[in-house]
């Protein structure tokens, strides 16, 4: 589906225009979206508005990393919209010129359909121009990074409030799933943070100057979302070890216990074993209290290591 507005010279907003008039003098700017395009539509691209190869190459060649090319008089952006549900990174294109704007997605865009409301509602966003439109294009991408984002803190917040109650197991499971999950944010916040930094110390592209404390709201959003998820990948990092010393000291534990009863017995068994012997001149096995003097033996051996172990503080 092609979709198109435009604004005057006049500052009306005109909806639904054929393309072939866009190119008319008394357009100021227009802005048309590519939406879910078959393939005579995608044609448009090149045929229509004659862009580079390379760039119409980049659109259908999924997934770019977020970048900025510039083309002569057309500049190129790749950038990522976030699927809610499964956290994959979906490609949205942009191309700007110098008084148009032509956005190019595969997939529905809920992003690009509320920048799309946002500038036919407000009348005072269209007649800032084409340059402002692309802002609340790229506006609009970042806001939808927080709910996920915050989604992944609140994950954390209940690990941290329920680990009494759960496994080890099942906490390094939702652990190694969170950073999982914040792996696949930053692979895209952060490239597009370094394109928001581009855009905004660009000197090619013409009027950016005049919109860039728009850009640098945009990209104190990245920065934001950044901190926020390296902060959590630290913490998800720290909680990780918490367990695995958690584990380590356990089996320690564990491990101290056994040995100090292993260390008790080996007397035990060494008395048992020399008794066990079936020698014919062995005087101890001919007398009366013999067996009952070599238990008390070895309960005296046994109750004096465990004391001693005791007050050297073992069994703690």
């Amino acid at each position: 589906m092609i979709r198109s507005l435009a604004v005057t010279n006049d500052l009306e907003l005109i909806r639904d225009i054929q393309i072939t008039q866009l190119s008319s003098s008394d357009m100021m700017w227009y802005w048309v979206d590519f939406s879910e395009p078959s393939e005579e539509e995608a044609k448009l691209l090149e045929e229509h508005f004659n862009f580079h190869p390379l760039a119409i190459e980049d659109c259908f060649h999924f997934l770019q990393r977020p970048k900025l090319d510039h083309y002569e008089d057309v500049h190129f952006f790749v950038m990522h919209a976030i699927n809610q549900q499964t956290l994959a990174a979906e490609e949205v294109d942009l191309f700007l010129g110098g008084n148009f704007v032509v956005t190019f997605h595969l997939n529905y865009s809920k992003e690009i359909e509320d920048a799309w409301c946002k500038i036919i509602e407000q009348k005072k966003g269209f007649e800032k121009g084409h340059l402002y439109a692309s802002y609340v294009v790229m506006d609009k991408l970042v806001d939808q990074y927080f709910p996920s984002v915050y989604q992944i803190e609140d994950q954390l917040n209940e690990i941290e409030n329920n680990v009494d109650s759960e496994s080890t197991q099942a906490l390094m499971e939702d652990i190694f799933e969170i950073r999982s999950k914040l792996l696949k944010l930053r692979r895209t916040i952060v490239p597009m943070r370094d394109l928001l930094y581009r855009i905004i110390n660009s000197e090619r592209i013409e009027g950016i100057n005049r919109l860039s404390h728009y850009y640098r709201d945009v990209y104190d959003h990245l920065l934001k979302l950044s901190e926020m998820i390296d902060s959590n990948r630290d913490m998800t990092a720290d909680m990780r070890d918490s367990y695995i010393s958690l584990n380590s000291n356990r089996m320690n534990t564990i491990m101290k216990t056994l040995t100090v009863i292993t260390t008790i017995f080996m007397p035990l068994t060494f008395i048992a074993g020399i008794y066990g012997m079936n020698f014919d001149h062995m005087p101890e096995l001919k007398w009366q209290w013999g067996y009952f003097i070599v238990l008390v033996v070895m309960f005296g051996i046994g109750f004096g290591m465990f004391t001693w172990f005791s007050k050297k503080g073992w069994f703690k």
